[in-house]
């Protein structure tokens, strides 16, 4: 029975922190891929890491303790996933706000992969950046990342400091700062288009501001768009590095 358990334990906790992070990672967590396949998915990468990882405490899963370190394991997968997501999270920012100036904010339709509706041109940047990101490799970070948070967030009992929930929770804050810094370029040639238009209707009030603004300011967001786009991959890559840190960098020890 002590062989058994420690078998069990071998892939049980591993699996645990494995299965929070299928669950909550963007590309892995779209409703799009069935759960059955990203089951599948996290059972596939726990019996490829687990024979490097380091050794699994003696604790039978079944236990009171086993089911403690199961459920942590199960929290620290979810707040990886979650650290990864606000990269994500702040390009669909990003897209929101360039569509509200652009004045596409009614544009909306809705997104089988997320389940709710989405802004048509926060989906797009989000798709260009998902893809942006596959060619990154950045899927064989995610097991690359989870091999190393066995070294780096120890299996064990010990519960985490309550200031990773802190630094988690503060993560948060990144969502507006990098969305608003990577839509910047195209709000201010949006806001040289409105500044001109009303120069213009100033000029020439005969001109009828709201059937010309329009088509101007659509126009204008596009071409801001579409220039900014050949420049989009050095910041898009600085996120995601900054995401693969943080899945690791917002867990201290309890004595911290």
């Amino acid at each position: 029975m002590a062989q058994i358990d420690a078998w069990i334990a071998f892939y049980a906790f591993p699996l645990a922190r494995i299965l929070g992070l299928v669950a909550t990672a963007p590309l892995w967590s779209t409703a799009g891929i069935p759960r059955r396949t990203r089951l599948i998915l996290g059972l596939g990468i726990t019996i490829a890491i687990a024979p490097v990882l380091p050794p699994m405490p003696n604790v039978q899963p079944a236990s009171l303790a086993g089911l403690w370190i199961l459920g942590q394991q199960v929290l620290i997968g979810i707040s990886m996933g979650f650290a990864a997501r606000i990269v994500f999270s702040a390009i669909d920012m990003a897209g929101t706000y360039i569509g509200f100036q652009m004045g596409l904010g009614f544009a909306t339709f809705y997104d089988p992969m997320e389940g709710a509706q989405t802004a048509v041109l926060a989906e797009f940047i989000g798709l260009i950046a998902l893809l942006l990101f596959m060619a990154f490799d950045g899927h064989l970070l995610y097991i690359s990342t989870l091999a190393q948070s066995f070294h780096a967030i120890p299996v064990g009992p010990e519960a985490l400091s309550p200031n990773s929930w802190r630094n988690l929770a503060e993560l948060g804050g990144k969502i507006f700062s990098a969305g608003l810094l990577l839509a910047l370029p195209v709000l201010v040639a949006l806001m040289i288009t409105n500044v001109a238009l009303g120069v213009l209707t100033k000029a020439a009030p005969q001109l009828n501001l709201f059937a010309l603004g329009f088509p101007l300011t659509l126009m204008g967001g596009f071409m801001a768009v579409g220039v900014s786009l050949n420049y989009l991959t050095g910041p898009l890559q600085d996120l995601y590095d900054f995401a693969i840190r943080a899945m690791l960098g917002f867990a201290l020890p309890a004595a911290q």
